[in-house]
């Protein structure tokens, strides 16, 4: 298979996991605080402005930093056919999903289910990378399974009705699944990171822009308060440019299914900021899922997981 994202220059093998633990320490912390930020923001802006704001700018904001520090931003020729296929799901599945998941349900709830994207690729990492399935695996999923059966349970039970926040937090999951396991899959010749993410939050980001244009009118930004704009700020400033970039780099230093299981704390900070900043409810149920989602990650993560899939 080659090399996700081309070649790393200049980075010698014991650089690697120091690099990598910065970028999962600073990346744990911040993409968790996003989520009661966002919920913050989407309370007043509408899914397709919010959306369109985030991935414009965050994507813009990448590119100029990239060719300022005379990184390669141009796309390589017959490249921009798999990063236009990778951004429908690492962007536009994922952003628009995840947004309409937070519309339905508490953000710690949705931290926990988007984080079981880790499960879903290593799943498709199976089908996709031809890696081996294994028992850790096999049990993965059964706590996947349990973490979401105990979710939907809950929001049938509670409200009664279709568990909307679910399934479309399930489905972002999915896609942000598929996406980072294509990211692995293709070779990016010497495209920087920084363009790579760039480019796919503007392509990804254009069926929001049209649909952001016929759905929604232009934002008032004096209607807004300031905890939504501090909200779109945090979005766009520490989720789109600085998560979305250490992300990536995380997939190009480490192997995938490492890259997706680094980030176990993710959901943990997402619950407990969640509680702190927007005073949402944690009870017994995502408690409860939050432990299968770390039960799966853990049997993931484990250097016996990663040996069996590199066998």
């Amino acid at each position: 298979m080659a090399r996700a994202l081309g070649q790393e220059t200049g980075t010698s093998a014991q650089a690697i996991p120091r690099l990598a633990l910065a970028l999962l320490a600073f990346l744990s912390i911040a993409w968790g605080v996003n989520w009661p930020m966002m919920k913050l923001a989407l309370l007043e802006i509408p899914v397709w402005t919010f959306r369109t704001l985030c991935l414009m700018g965050g994507g813009s904001i990448l590119l100029s930093i990239a060719g300022l520090t005379r990184q390669q931003v141009c796309i390589p020729r017959g490249k921009i056919g798999l990063i236009a296929l990778v951004s429908v799901f690492n962007i536009t599945g994922w952003h628009l999903c995840s947004a309409y998941g937070l519309l339905h349900t508490g953000s710690g709830r949705a931290a926990i289910i988007g984080f079981t994207m880790p499960l879903w690729a290593s799943v498709f990492s199976v089908w996709v990378l031809k890696t081996k399935p294994t028992g850790r695996q096999v049990l993965a999923l059964m706590f996947g399974m349990a973490a979401l059966v105990t979710l939907l349970t809950d929001d049938l039970l509670t409200l009664g009705g279709a568990p909307l926040g679910v399934i479309f937090m399930l489905l972002a999951a999915l896609n942000w699944a598929i996406g980072t396991i294509l990211v692995k899959k293709f070779d990016w010749g010497r495209m920087s990171v920084l363009a790579l993410t760039g480019w796919q939050q503007l392509l990804g980001g254009i069926p929001i822009l049209i649909g952001w244009w016929i759905l929604e009118p232009l934002p008032d930004f004096k209607a807004y308060s300031w905890p939504a704009l501090g909200g779109l700020a945090f979005a766009v400033l520490v989720a789109m440019v600085f998560c979305h970039t250490a992300y990536f780099k995380l997939v190009r230093l480490l192997p995938a299914h490492v890259a997706a299981m680094g980030v176990m704390a993710v959901p943990v900070v997402g619950v407990v900021s969640s509680a702190w900043i927007l005073g949402e409810h944690i009870g017994m149920s995502e408690w409860l899922a939050l432990a299968f989602v770390l039960a799966l990650m853990g049997l993931l993560m484990t250097p016996q997981a990663a040996s069996d899939r590199s066998s």
